[in-house]
């Protein structure tokens, strides 16, 4: 329990940490550290980043993004100003954090996560001259670009690799938030558990509800919920949760034998997780990084994207890590499961 208690502590200090420096207006970023800041000097593209809940430094979601706008202002000459969200926003601090980037002349400006999506229709319509780009919903507007996956679609394949992995026939699924963006991993998950072995039993918990969005910032409760379903034999674990996720995979790799599924980037390269990496099976890879920069991309190019921009299994937005090879031995099977994904043949459910 004192490891559990040590790394919860961390994670929450790493998210207090971020909000602390977008405050001080910091002028230099760290990826390790997950302090938000303000950075550049280039003489190119302005960004704007507004992130979720976790901000940079969450080893999962926001650090997608964040890898995006890294490469931008490295390729662009550009600079970039990060501000990061608290779990006690309301809808006019999100609105609030759009503006001042926006008077601030950042263009174009990237909100991070679903919870941005009023704001975002909101301000952007206040500032038609500016770019506004979200991620994970669609907004309509004439200057708004939907950045959106297909997650049901690479969680059915990690719902594959668990279902033939397990040595029990017992797995399972945390959620950060109960909304239906995370109902999309957890429907393809199971789907994809079920559609290979119909004999596993699918354990499904979320750790938070509503406009409650502590369940991906929570390390203990992730922690808590793994430790739950390995109490009760699941030996394969997917937490699509954020940072969470990171005390989720801490109790997995107290067990032998059991696996943990990582989300949104390749978890078994996060540095800071380098400690666990053999406990992850593979990850639900979403390609935050790619839309982030397409879209900056496209308005230092003049022609800014808008509309809903989807980045399906066909077209690399999602996918399983093959790090450590885990894996390996499965391929032909996964292989052949995207390949029915792709043509149409097995039509993966958004909902449980």
């Amino acid at each position: 329990m004192r490891r559990v208690a040590k790394l919860s502590a961390a994670c929450i200090a790493t998210a207090a940490l971020a909000v602390t420096a977008t405050a001080c207006g910091s002028t230099s970023s760290d990826n390790n550290t997950g302090s938000s800041s303000s950075s550049g000097g280039g003489k190119g593209v302005k960004i704007g980043l507004a992130y979720d809940v976790g901000g940079r430094g969450d080893r999962s979601f926001n650090d997608s993004a964040a890898r995006g706008a890294d490469k931008a202002v490295k390729d662009f000459d550009g600079s970039v100003k990060e501000l990061t969200a608290k779990t006690s926003d309301t809808e006019a601090d999100r609105e609030q954090r759009l503006s001042d980037l926006a008077d601030a002349g950042y263009n174009p400006i990237v909100a991070v996560g679903f919870s941005y999506a009023p704001a975002v229709t909101k301000i952007a319509a206040k500032y038609p001259k500016t770019s506004f780009g979200i991620v994970d919903s669609v907004v309509d507007g004439k200057n708004v670009n939907s950045i959106t996956f297909t997650e049901e679609q690479g969680s059915y394949l990690a719902g594959v690799a668990a279902a033939l992995k397990t040595k029990k026939d017992h797995v399972g699924f945390i959620g950060g938030v109960d909304n239906p963006l995370i109902q999309k991993f957890e429907a393809g998950y199971v789907q994809g558990v079920h559609d290979t072995n119909p004999k596993v039993k699918v354990d499904v918990q979320y750790l938070s509800h509503g406009q409650d969005f502590s369940g991906f910032s929570s390390p203990d409760k992730g922690q808590q919920a793994a430790q739950g379903m390995l109490d009760k034999g699941a030996d394969v674990i997917y937490t699509a949760a954020g940072s969470s996720g990171n005390g989720a995979i801490e109790a997995v790799h107290g067990v032998k034998g059991a696996w943990g599924i990582g989300v949104d980037s390749d978890q078994y390269n996060i540095p800071g997780l380098a400690q666990y990496k053999n406990s992850f099976l593979t990850s639900m890879v979403k390609n935050v990084d790619v839309g982030v920069y397409d879209f900056i991309k496209s308005v230092k190019d003049g022609k800014p994207l808008t509309g809903n921009n989807v980045y399906s299994l066909a077209k690399g937005g999602v996918s399983l890590a093959t790090s450590g090879g885990f894996i390996k031995d499965i391929q032909p099977k996964l292989g052949a499961a995207k390949k029915k994904i792709v043509d149409g043949q097995i039509k993966v459910k958004t909902h449980p």
